[in-house]
């Protein structure tokens, strides 16, 4: 046998001891995952299977420690899901490797419990059906016509939200790149926000503009609509040790926990390819390896089969994203008239140039209390100042003309951003808001909607809250028009007795204000804005319908009945003296808190409703996977097990489509033995004598490298033919050798046994594969190596190794017991084609993997 008919793709040393997890490698495209960790702290790198780091990541965002329990790549290969030992899910771009998006689960049992995930699976969606008969000319891409939705797409765009700042460190900007670790610090989102269950937002289809368009946004739009098509039907599976399956579709939204029978939590999880069906092999705890059902027990989904998940999915990422719209949009208006603690807002400048004038007529002119609108007012009125207010005026920094337009930019920008925000922002987005809560109020009166629990009262409540919210924002805007003018009008005083005061010669000054508007102002604009309460106070309670200036509110046809008399006798339209005014100043206004209010309860609907999927779930164990006590005919083979690995193919033979290849590592009496099985795969095979089993005794004979006993180090699946093994010549410490074995043409021998029907472990047929071998009832044989290549960076010690199989990526890598040294080795090169196309492939390889670009 050949020793080098693979190729070494790459060999290279890493910074720092890293570990290697089976799921590491990308399904299409030629990148690895490591995980390394300083401080207590994993972090993880992404790197090129040539030998290039791409980035690195510390995946904790505050001072906790934070320990990898899990990652699985998405089917696309463009995120990566990383579970923390704390429950906490973070979803990394495969780009610069920054959080997308950060999930967390709880205990099924106690909600204060951090559940311990034992595994994670991201299965794609089912595979494309035939195409309709009639095409999609419209290019809806599944957007039911008439739908909010659908309206949502063609209303007009409404401007991108205000790019979070980042800050540039000099690391950022002199090192290489590649080589510095860079923070995951997520944007500051409400916890309102990050609990909603919701997509990735698409922001396009609700109207909103991205604040970033990258120039794979402007390519053809059936891309990204085919990208969000393929999201929304892969299924993110997370397993705790409590026995709980917790359910994410596209890996994002969350569509509850399934309780598994005994709390048993499961080792391995299959889903069916094209029916909404897993099929798990729960683990019983007082076992080891092997104390899992035969059969698998079988979860039916039936509403994950429907387009309603989906479809209500879509509603409640638009929901959403237009609450955070609305909150963001808010929140930058609020700092910009009120501050924050890195931002002075336009407020304060007003409330810091009465404070100086305050500090100087006590501490300069003796005024124990000095009342500035009192001082102003008089001279206002009067024209006569006093000699406090007129030194402060003449001689203050805060009355210069550069204080005085800043704080009239200042000011004036505030203003005209709220009254501008609340026009084209935040009424719009609440329309919006209202139009989908609309259709979800329509859901909740369908009986054929019903599984998802929708409380019409709650949705009603939603929906005055929005209505209410339009108003109080209407008014916002005419509120902060009219401070505005007020403003101006003060400023203009301030600017004209500043000229009058400094007035020298045969100069003149223009009288160019309204002294009722400056006196307004004075009264409800310097020291209290009325626009304060808009972000202070109470949320608004009243019914805007209530404002109207008539006690019995008329119908339509009463009020067109009234309009045609006054049309018809002109002495109606006289002042009504009778007329009812309604008093104004003591309603609560505050829109922060009313918005805050309104995405509180919307979250909660959502939140209830999108674990229905989960509530849909048939838990069925009368298909055999209930555990007995397996027959003891000697000591029990977990306790010599090195590994153990599942695999299911497709198989158009098979009653269910599919068979199951189970392979695992023992060492029963010092002797290794590399046990297979392969059984028709489904809950409900019923066949005896349908398991078939090949045990190999860990040997080889070979001309050259690698004859007799072997010591294998690791073995998984590679594909549906190939199993990759690694391993050396037993009683050595190397060389060490990477080799495959096709699992499919071995001899298996069928167990005519009747006994492996309900109830029975893999326990059980492991045993009695190993007494039917001690007895010569079942023939061993050696390992079949039909490929291997020496490894030249690993040469001894302990080994972890991960795969990827897909045609053209097929590549595995190896990282050595050091955990510095990665060796990868190309499956679908030999050595001879490597040293003749070394070149060309290279430039290839590069040429697929630009700075840019991680696509293949």
């Amino acid at each position: 046998m050949d020793c080098n008919s693979f190729a070494s793709l790459a060999t290279f040393k890493l910074p720092s001891p890293c570990r290697l997890v089976a799921s590491a490698c990308c399904p299409d495209k030629d990148l690895v995952v490591l995980i390394a960790r300083l401080g207590g702290r994993d972090r993880i790198s992404l790197w090129k299977v040539q030998g290039s780091r791409k980035w690195e990541v510390d995946i904790a965002t505050d001072d906790v420690p934070a320990t990898v329990a899990g990652l699985a790549w998405h089917p696309d290969g463009q995120t990566i899901a990383v579970v923390h030992e704390s429950g906490r899910i973070t979803m990394h771009s495969v780009q610069d490797g920054r959080i997308e998006r950060s999930l967390s689960i709880n205990s099924r049992r106690e909600a204060q419990t951090v559940p311990n995930v034992v595994g994670v699976w991201w299965f794609p969606g089912p595979s494309e059906s035939t195409p309709a008969v009639i095409p999609d000319i419209f290019k809806r891409n599944g957007v039911k016509t008439g739908s909010a939705l659908s309206i949502l797409k063609i209303l007009p765009m409404l401007d991108p939200l205000k790019e979070a700042s980042g800050h540039v460190t000099a690391t950022d900007l002199f090192a290489f790149q590649g080589t510095q670790t860079k923070n995951t610090q997520e944007a500051l989102v409400p916890d309102v926000i990050s609990q909603w269950p919701s997509l990735v937002p698409i922001l396009e289809d609700i109207s909103i503009s991205s604040p970033v368009q990258t120039e794979e946004n402007h390519k053809s739009g059936s891309s990204g609509s085919l990208t969000r098509k393929i999201d929304e039907d892969s299924l993110l599976v997370l397993a705790d040790q409590s026995g709980g399956l917790h359910l994410f579709l596209a890996g994002t939204y969350c569509l509850g926990t399934i309780a598994l029978p005994e709390g048993h939590p499961p080792l391995f999880v299959y889903k069916h390819p094209n029916q909404p069906v897993l099929l798990f092999h729960s683990k019983n705890p007082d076992g080891g390896l092997f104390s899992v059902g035969i059969h698998p027990m079988l979860i039916n989904i039936p509403l994950l089969g429907t387009p309603a998940v989906r479809e209500f999915a879509r509603l409640s990422s638009a929901a959403c994203e237009l609450t955070r719209y609305v909150m963001s949009v808010l929140d930058e208006v609020k700092e910009g008239w009120l501050g924050s603690s890195s931002v002075t807002g336009a407020r304060e400048i007003g409330k810091m140039w009465v404070g100086s004038l305050e500090k100087r007529l006590k501490e300069e002119y003796g005024q124990e209390n000095p009342n500035v609108v009192f001082e102003l007012t008089s001279f206002l009125v009067t024209g006569s100042m006093s000699e406090g207010l007129s030194d402060f005026i003449m001689s203050s920094d805060q009355t210069s003309e550069r204080a005085i337009q800043k704080w009239d930019g200042a000011v004036t920008d505030a203003l005209t951003k709220m009254c501008d925000y609340s026009s084209v922002r935040i009424i719009p987005a609440l329309q919006r808001l209202h139009i989908v809560l609309d259709e979800i109020r329509g859901w909740s009166l369908m009986s054929h909607h019903a599984p998802f629990g929708l409380d019409t009262s709650d949705i009603m409540t939603c929906l005055d809250l929005v209505e209410l919210g339009i108003f109080v924002s209407a008014w916002l805007a005419a509120e902060a028009k009219k401070e505005l003018r007020t403003f101006k009008q003060f400023l203009n005083f301030l600017r004209y007795e500043m000229t009058v005061a400094n007035m020298s010669g045969e100069s003149q000054a223009f009288l160019d204000y309204d002294i009722l508007e400056v006196n307004n102002y004075l009264m409800s604009g310097l020291m209290a804005s009325q626009v304060d309460r808009w972000f202070t106070g109470s949320a608004p309670q009243f019914n805007s319908g209530e404002l109207c200036t008539s006690q019995t509110p008329k119908s339509l046809g009463e009020a067109l009945g009234l309009a045609h008399a006054a049309l018809q006798d002109p002495s109606q339209t006289a002042w009504q003296p009778s007329v009812m005014c309604i008093e104004l100043s003591e309603l609560d206004r505050n829109l922060d808190a009313l918005v805050r209010e309104l995405a509180t309860r919307c979250q909660r609907v959502f939140a209830q409703a999108s674990p229905a999927t989960a509530r849909s779930a048939v838990v069925s164990v009368a298909g055999g996977a209930v555990l007995t006590k397996g027959k003891e005919l000697g000591p029990a083979p977990e306790n010599n097990c090195l590994f153990i690995h599942q695999r299911v193919i497709g198989d158009d033979n098979e009653p269910n489509g599919s068979l199951q290849y189970l392979v695992a590592l023992l060492n029963p009496e010092g002797q290794s033995l590399l046990c297979l099985s392969k059984m028709p795969y489904g809950q409900y095979v019923r066949v005896a004598g349908g398991f078939e089993v090949a045990i190999l005794e860990c040997s080889v004979d070979t001309n050259n490298g690698g004859g007799g006993d072997l010591d294998i180090l690791d073995a998984d699946f590679f594909d549906d033919e190939v199993i990759v093994l690694v391993y050396r010549i037993k009683g050595t410490q190397g060389p060490i050798y990477v080799g495959t074995m096709n699992y499919t043409m071995l001899r298996y021998q069928r167990l005519e046994s009747e006994k492996y029907v309900s109830g029975s472990s893999q326990k059980d047929m492991i045993v009695d594969m190993l007494q039917r071998w001690k007895e010569g009832h079942l023939v061993g044989g050696g390992v079949p190596i039909t490929k291997c290549r020496r490894l030249s960076a690993c040469k001894s010690g302990s080994i972890s190794m991960a795969v990827n199989g897909r045609v053209g990526r097929r590549v595995v890598c190896v990282l050595g017991g050091d955990g510095v040294t990665l060796e990868v080795v190309d499956m679908e090169a030999d050595e001879i084609e490597a040293d003749e196309e070394s070149g060309m492939e290279m430039v290839g390889r590069d040429m697929t993997m630009t700075e840019g670009d991680l696509g293949p």
